[in-house]
């Protein structure tokens, strides 16, 4: 099992190593921007690295919305960091599912992703796995209770789509952990990454407040229990820098009973 955490792009492997990880997810670009990624002028070591890539897209990233002046900068947005994923051999680009404004049909919104994907295969298709993630709030989202996840993957199911389980989204969103990977995967079959969290917000509070996994309102337990049933590569978003983040993989690896593999 393949442990890590998200880091600041400037240099992810020397993040790495500061961490122990022997995975790490990053942002190419502004998370709250719209430019484009930058060719990274250390693609070729990231790619030859023995440290496992993954890369979230941009928070701005809203596919479903029908607000045409998101939606369609949305898809080329994310089209462009797919290919720029590629390019420092990430496994996996992370996307939050997004939402419809107060209003607004949601069934509108679960089709406008799949015409996201749609809109990719006339290009060729996403050069890496999208994984759509789980979200905290909103009671117009796409990706945050089951029921609404289960309405997204029946329309995008028909491609291949991951997915990617946030515990503190999770939490925060009302849905309890305890049994939640046979749930998801009845819908999704599939758990591709697991994103590690301690929630600060209470049950169904719908705020995205990640703690580190000995505090919070989550019971570390029950995120163990979950990375275990899910079998998926793991990665903590979680506050305190490389010390806060490597005391958390350290934890989850005397945990699960895994070491650290060998660059």
């Amino acid at each position: 099992m393949r442990i890590g955490a998200h880091v600041d792009s400037t240099d992810p492997l020397a993040e790495a190593a500061a961490r122990a990880a022997d995975a790490v997810q990053f942002f190419l670009s502004d998370p709250q921007g719209w430019k484009a990624p930058k060719p990274r002028e250390d693609a070729e070591r990231l790619r030859a690295a023995g440290v496992d890539i993954y890369v979230h897209a941009p928070y701005v990233i809203n596919v479903a919305t029908l607000n045409n002046r998101i939606r369609i900068p949305s898809r080329k947005l994310l089209l462009g960091h797919a290919d720029a994923a590629a390019t420092v051999g990430a496994k996996g680009l992370i996307v939050h599912g997004g939402h419809v404004n107060a209003g607004d049909d949601l069934a509108v919104g679960f089709d406008n992703w799949r015409k996201t994907f749609a809109y990719a295969a006339e290009s060729g298709g996403f050069r890496v796995p999208v994984l759509i993630e789980n979200t905290a709030g909103g009671e117009n989202a796409c990706a945050r209770r089951l029921d609404a996840l289960a309405r997204l993957w029946d329309a995008v199911g028909e491609f291949e789509v991951g997915f990617c389980l946030d515990t503190c989204h999770a939490h925060a969103g009302g849905e309890e952990l305890l049994g939640l990977v046979d749930r998801v995967k009845a819908i999704t079959g599939r758990i591709d990454l697991v994103h590690a969290n301690n929630s600060k917000g209470a049950f169904g509070s719908g705020q995205d407040r990640h703690d580190n996994l000995d505090g919070g309102t989550i019971d570390p337990d029950l995120v163990v229990a979950l990375i275990r049933a899910a079998g998926a590569p793991v990665v903590v978003e979680t506050p305190g820098g490389a010390t806060g983040q490597a005391a958390d993989i350290a934890f989850l690896r005397e945990q699960l009973g895994v070491e650290q593999r060998p660059a």
